[in-house]
């Protein structure tokens, strides 16, 4: 069933017809928190300026940030350059191939690490993210039961198409994408839910927005508090963006991080 939902429902993306293992790097970060639909034009502008890690560790995260600009969640760039740069300097350009060997990777944790498994290598990892669950709970639990990974890794690993798990995750990544359009929203289910919290009105969005006026260059601190009606976020904003390393500030200039 799930195989056949996937010839049907099949979505063109460029990491797909190209699973280079930097390739599915990029789009997993960028995947995380983000739809399908806005990451595909960054992706392709991305990885024209940087198509590849060596490229890409040589880059400024100045520049990283302003081709990420949009994206949100600024970390995720940054520790996509700090991945680049492990790998070309400290392991030779030789990309890992194990879960342990991606976990130590800036940036990837077990999912991401599975799925790159799965993606680049066409290996048999089990992971669990929004899609898995959503096609797991719809099929296997019913009753709206509250459901720990832990079991759900049980069943998938199962389950799993081992021989072609590139195409069996693939697949689920279209269904579960599909049942979600169609009013099948199961996320909830998971005892590891946690509700993603609003942007408006949040700290993150002044972030998001110091990041975008600094794309342009420097800026006076006065300037961006003028610019941005600063209210009681902006300081915090401010120190989280200098706490991770995104943005320097040199006398009353703000600068994103060279």
């Amino acid at each position: 069933m799930l195989l056949g939902k996937g010839r049907e429902l099949y979505r063109v993306m460029p990491w797909r017809e190209d699973t280079r293992p930097y390739y599915v790097l990029v789009s997993e970060l960028m995947l995380q928190q983000t739809q399908v639909d806005r990451v595909i034009p960054k992706f392709s502008a991305f990885i024209a300026c940087f198509p590849d890690e060596k490229t890409l560790a040589e880059a400024s995260l100045g520049e990283v940030l302003t081709l990420w600009s949009g994206l949100g969640y600024n970390r995720r760039a940054k520790f996509l350059r700090e991945a680049a740069r492990k790998i070309t300097y400290e392991l030779e350009g030789i990309f890992p191939d194990t879960k342990q060997g991606l976990m130590n990777l800036p940036g990837v944790g077990p999912g991401t690490a599975g799925a790159i498994l799965a993606y680049a290598f066409n290996q048999p990892a089990v992971f669990i993210e929004t899609n898995v669950r959503t096609v797991y709970f719809h099929h296997f639990f019913t009753h709206g039961e509250k459901v720990a990974d832990k079991e759900l890794i049980e069943i998938v690993s199962k389950t799993i198409d081992a021989a072609h798990p590139r195409e069996f995750y693939w697949a689920m990544m279209d269904y579960g994408s599909w049942l979600k359009k169609n009013g099948v929203r199961r996320t909830a289910q998971s005892q590891h839910y946690k509700k993603q919290s609003a942007l408006k009105g949040s700290v993150r969005e002044v972030r998001g927005q110091i990041i975008r006026l600094l794309t342009s260059g420097d800026v006076t601190i006065e300037h961006i508090r003028k610019e941005l009606k600063a209210d009681q976020r902006f300081e915090a904003a401010l120190a989280g963006l200098t706490h991770d390393g995104l943005v320097s500030q040199t006398g009353s200039s703000l600068h994103l991080t060279k």
